[in-house]
């Protein structure tokens, strides 16, 4: 009975996304007590709070037990995708395919690791002499760290080489997007969430939105920078140098949410506003006025309306 408690207890923690509860809980167990699905918990968690290192040695530890177990190899990849091995990650997530065929995750890891593959060989390789220097020709464009394969988003994305070094995280799952809400401490819309699955982060085409009343530089729309990725490696990601927590305490707004896009005015910002849900519901999108006082200004009923009203610069009039 004990056991089916702490069974129970580590699965309500982790649906809390209380990961580093769950650590905590497992350490305090002697490691030789501990069996296949404790150490499976531990290292989930472990991978949750981007301790890599610390979740391969645990995996690694069972590894006997975890030959024939699809989770154990995709765990172990998505530890070794992170830590930039992609070669040793590719082997695992391989072999949870093959145990588990055509898991989505899955393929998806396969595909972004080919991508990344790709790219770095074709870095490696020496250019060849162009035959006719005088001829000027233009650079390849950019990898993107993720491909765009939904159309509905194929035309949304403006990639130039600033957007992809600011704003563009790699590929997020969905282990991570758990671990960026427990920092947040919000519940991020799934409508933003399958966006940023498709292209984390970026600046898009349509940067304008109309709105009825006029902000305090006169202008009858708002206009944003980009939007910040799940993650935390680029500074503008949610939780980066110069995401949303950097925002919320150095511009002084209300805490009331969670900052999803910068703007080219100095401390403005667009906002999921979560007072209407609670935390865990949908958001409203807001915009914050700086010169105003942050001032709050009510862009939109939910994320995905907050999308379909954005304008290129030419469309929108004061």
């Amino acid at each position: 009975m004990m056991r089916d408690e702490l069974e129970a207890k580590l699965n309500a923690l982790h649906e809390e996304d209380q990961f580093e509860e769950i650590v905590n809980t497992i350490k305090d167990i002697p490691a030789e007590d501990r069996d296949y699905s404790l150490v499976s918990h531990l290292g989930r968690a472990l991978n949750n709070l981007e301790r890599y290192e610390e979740a391969i040695e645990q995996f690694l530890s069972v590894a006997e037990e975890g030959k024939d177990d699809a989770l154990w190899h995709y765990r172990m990849g998505l530890a070794y995708y992170y830590l930039d091995r992609y070669e040793e990650a590719r082997k695992e997530f391989e072999l949870a395919d093959k145990l588990e065929p055509d898991d989505e995750d899955t393929l998806e890891f396969l595909e972004w690791i080919a991508s990344k593959t790709e790219q770095e060989t074709a870095e490696s390789v020496p250019a060849e002499p162009d035959p006719e220097p005088e001829t000027e020709t233009s650079p390849e464009p950019a990898m993107k760290p993720q491909p765009i394969t939904d159309p509905e988003w194929s035309e949304f994305w403006n990639d130039s080489e600033s957007a992809l070094k600011e704003y563009v995280s790699d590929p997020v799952t969905d282990e991570q997007i758990a671990s960026i809400e427990e920092g947040l401490v919000f519940k991020l819309p799934a409508s933003y969430i399958r966006m940023m699955k498709l292209h984390n982060g970026g600046v898009p085409h349509n940067t304008k939105f109309p709105i009825g009343e006029k902000t305090s530089r006169g202008d009858n729309h708002i206009t944003i920078s980009g939007f910040f990725g799940i993650g935390r490696d680029k500074p503008k990601s949610l939780c980066g140098k110069q995401g949303s927590r950097y925002m919320i305490e150095n511009w002084n707004y209300p805490e009331i949410g969670v900052v999803i896009c910068d703007c080219p005015a100095t401390g403005d910002a667009v906002m999921l506003d979560y007072r209407p849900s609670g935390n865990d519901g949908e958001p409203v999108v807001i915009y914050i006025d700086r010169e105003a006082d942050n001032k709050v200004i009510k862009l939109a009923d939910h994320f995905e309306a907050f999308i379909q009203g954005l304008v290129k610069a030419e469309d929108s009039a004061d």
